[in-house]
């Protein structure tokens, strides 16, 4: 008799296991851009839906913006940070100034709208693109802005990002408004321009504002006294099939909302290409501080 209750123990065991084994659990797919502050914030995504949801998580890294813009178009990629200025003016094609609020609302509304994507509110950072240098260059040929770089830009090689150098938002309309030219334009990934432009291989170097780097190796960020550069709020961006089949997203994206100001990103990037630290432990400890997560 006791043989036959464990027989049948067994049995019951083995069908409950079996009829949990074929429920899936549904997955999300988080993306990110490839470069320290993007890293960090895709994991800080990652974490909050892996600690406050019953969702799978799948993590794609270091894609370029039009990949990562195509694969949420096309459902590869559900969520991910981009930029109001980077949707504004890549994604949709814009070139008027606008005001930082101008901007963006029509990325939210246009790329809604075109493309079936919803924009959140902003994280509290403005990544916008910068043009820095040695600070003995700039004291050297008295540098402050973009136009006084344009005088003597022939003399000088530029580094920066496969982005920056061919989109419109980038390099070849900037160079256009304020009829600058370099001697010679170089690829580079980011902590390269940095390590490049100290040694002299450039002279003028891609930087991003919220990148902790700038202080590490004591550059000077011009004024970009005409205003190309638009505002590039970081903001999240979710496909919105997948924003209006689990809204409880919605809500636990929302509290990260105005948390991340030029200071506290350029701190967490700090932790990251200076000191060292994994980005997914950098975002883990944001969010227990902020107890968004246990």
């Amino acid at each position: 008799m006791k043989t036959l209750k464990i027989i049948i123990s067994t049995l019951v065991l083995s069908i409950l296991l079996a009829g949990c084994a074929g429920v899936e659990k549904e997955t999300v797919t988080v993306g990110s851009k490839d470069f320290t502050e993007q890293y960090i914030l895709g994991n800080i995504l990652v974490l909050l839906i892996e600690n406050n949801t019953n969702l799978d998580v799948v993590f794609k890294e270091n894609m370029a913006s039009h990949v990562i813009f195509s694969a949420s178009e096309t459902g590869a990629i559900d969520i991910h940070v981009d930029y109001t200025g980077t949707i504004y003016g890549y994604y949709l094609n814009h070139s008027e100034t606008r005001t930082a609020e101008e901007v963006h609302e029509i990325a939210a509304r246009e790329l809604l709208s075109l493309h079936n994507l919803r924009v959140l509110g902003k994280l509290g950072f403005n990544n916008t693109f910068c043009l820095a240098v040695r600070r003995d260059t700039a004291e050297q040929y008295n540098l402050r802005t973009f136009s006084d770089l344009a005088e003597v830009s022939a003399n000088f090689a530029f580094g920066g990002s496969a982005e920056i150098i061919s989109r419109n938002d980038g390099l070849p309309n900037l160079k256009r408004l304020y009829n600058m030219t370099f001697r010679e334009e170089k690829v580079m990934h980011d902590v390269e321009r940095y390590q490049a432009v100290t040694n002299d291989e450039i002279q003028v170097a891609e930087v991003f504002s919220t990148d902790a780097l700038i202080l590490e190796y004591d550059l000077v960020v011009l004024e970009d006294d005409l205003h190309f550069f638009p505002p590039y709020h970081g903001v999240i961006v979710i496909r919105n099939e997948v924003a209006e089949k689990h809204p409880e997203l919605l809500e636990i994206f929302g509290m990260l909302e105005g948390l991340l100001p030029d200071e506290v990103m350029r701190s967490l990037n700090y932790r990251v290409d200076v000191l060292g630290e994994a980005p997914r432990n950098v975002a883990e400890s944001f969010l227990r501080d902020k107890g968004l997560i246990r």
